[in-house]
C-alpha cells in the first residue's frame, strides 16, 4: 500500500480548504470567501483500498501469493490543509503562517495552490521562493479554472513550468470537483510503500468538538461583515450527549464591543441566523437532534494574547 502525507499550501482564499473537501468527499474544513478562514492545520484522510477489506485493514479474501496478516493494496494519504500564508499583522497571524511553513518539511508531498500569474501579487512569488529550498517532491495546482480563458491558463501554466520547481502541474475546480480525481491519481505517483496510518473509515483525526466549533465559526464567518471576522473565536463550553440529543453551549468572543452588537444583530435575528445554520450542519454531522445555545463574548485583543491563543487551541503550550 502506498501510503504518505500530503501538505497543501498557498496564499489566503485560493481554495485549499474546498479541495480538500473534494477529495475527501467529504466536508472537514470549513470554507468561506472570506480570507484567512482557516486557521489550524486541518487533516483529512483519504484511502482506497483495491480489494475488499473489514475496518481492521485486512483483506477477506487472501489473494494466491499474498502472506496472511500483510496489508491490502491501495493507498492512504493524509491531507493537511493549511492556514494561508501572508504577512501577519497580530500574532494569530504569526502563528498560521509558521504553521503552514512548519509544514513544508514534515510532508512527503507539498500542492501549491494558486489561481493566478506570479506577476499579479507577490504573496506567490514569496511562496514560491520558499518552495525552492524544499526538497519535497512539489506538485503545482491551477485552481478555479472555471473562471480563466485557455489562454490565462496556458499562462499561467508556462510561468510555473519554468520556474523548474514542480514535479507536475494540474489544473482543478475544486468547486466543481472538476480533475481532482486525476489530482489524486498524480500525487500517488509520488508515494512510497509504507503502513497504514489510520482506519478506512476514517476521514479526519480531529474531534467531534473541533468539527463543531470550527462549523459555527463558518455561520458566523458567513454572516458577518468584513470588519469582523479576523477578531472571531469559537469556544465549546459544553457538550453533553442525552439519549438521541446532543446539548451543545458555544461562545463566539469578538474583540470589541461594537462587534458584539454586530454579531447578534437586530433584536437578535442574526444569531438565531448563525445558530440555525450551525445546528442544522452539526445535526447532519452527528446523525441527531442537536440543541445548540451561542452566547457572545467581548475578549478585547485576543489575537495578540499568547494565554487567549492558547486557549482557543492556536498554541500548543504558552
Amino acid at each position: 500500500m502506498k501510503t504518505g502525507f500530503v501538505g497543501i499550501v498557498g496564499r489566503p482564499n485560493v481554495g485549499k480548504s474546498t479541495l480538500m473537501n473534494a477529495i475527501l468527499g467529504e466536508k472537514i474544513a470549513i470554507a468561506t470567501d472570506k480570507p484567512q478562514t482557516t486557521r489550524n492545520t486541518i487533516r483529512g484522510i483519504y484511502t482506497r483500498l483495491d480489494e475488499a477489506a473489514p475496518a481492521g485493514g485486512q483483506p477477506d479474501v487472501q489473494k494466491q501469493g499474498q502472506q496472511p496478516g500483510t496489508q491490502p493494496a491501495g493507498v492512504q494519504m493524509v491531507f493537511i490543509d493549511t492556514p494561508g500564508i501572508h504577512k501577519p499583522h497580530s500574532k494569530l497571524g504569526s502563528y498560521m503562517t509558521e504553521t503552514a511553513v512548519r509544514t513544508f518539511k514534515e510532508v512527503d508531498v507539498l500542492l501549491f495552490l494558486v489561481d493566478s500569474a506570479i506577476d499579479q501579487g507577490t504573496g506567490d512569488k514569496y511562496i514560491l521562493e520558499l518552495l525552492k529550498e524544499v526538497k519535497t517532491p512539489k506538485l503545482l495546482v491551477i485552481n478555479k479554472i472555471d473562471r480563466m480563458e485557455p489562454e490565462e491558463f496556458r499562462r499561467i501554466y508556462d510561468e510555473y513550468e519554468a520556474t523548474g520547481v514542480f514535479a507536475a502541474i494540474f489544473g482543478t475546480c475544486a468547486t466543481e470537483g472538476k480533475n481532482v480525481d486525476k489530482l489524486v491519481a498524480g500525487i500517488e505517483n509520488f508515494l512510497a510503500e509504507g503502513p497504514m496510518y489510520f482506519p478506512p473509515e476514517m476521514i479526519t483525526d480531529h474531534p467531534v468538538r473541533f468539527i463543531v466549533s470550527e462549523i459555527i465559526r463558518e455561520k458566523t464567518l458567513l454572516y458577518l461583515q468584513d470588519e469582523v471576522p479576523h477578531g472571531i473565536a469559537v469556544e465549546i463550553e459544553s457538550y453533553r450527549e442525552e439519549g438521541e440529543l446532543t446539548r451543545i453551549g458555544a461562545v463566539i468572543y469578538c474583540e470589541r464591543k461594537s462587534h458584539k452588537g454586530i454579531i447578534i444583530g437586530k433584536q437578535g435575528k442574526k444569531l438565531k441566523g448563525i445558530g440555525k445554520s450551525a445546528r442544522l450542519e452539526i445535526e447532519a454531522l452527528l446523525g441527531m437532534r442537536v440543541y445548540l445555545e451561542l452566547w457572545v463574548k467581548v475578549k478585547e485583543n485576543w489575537r495578540d494574547s499568547d494565554f487567549a491563543l492558547a486557549n482557543f487551541g492556536y498554541k500548543d503550550q504558552l
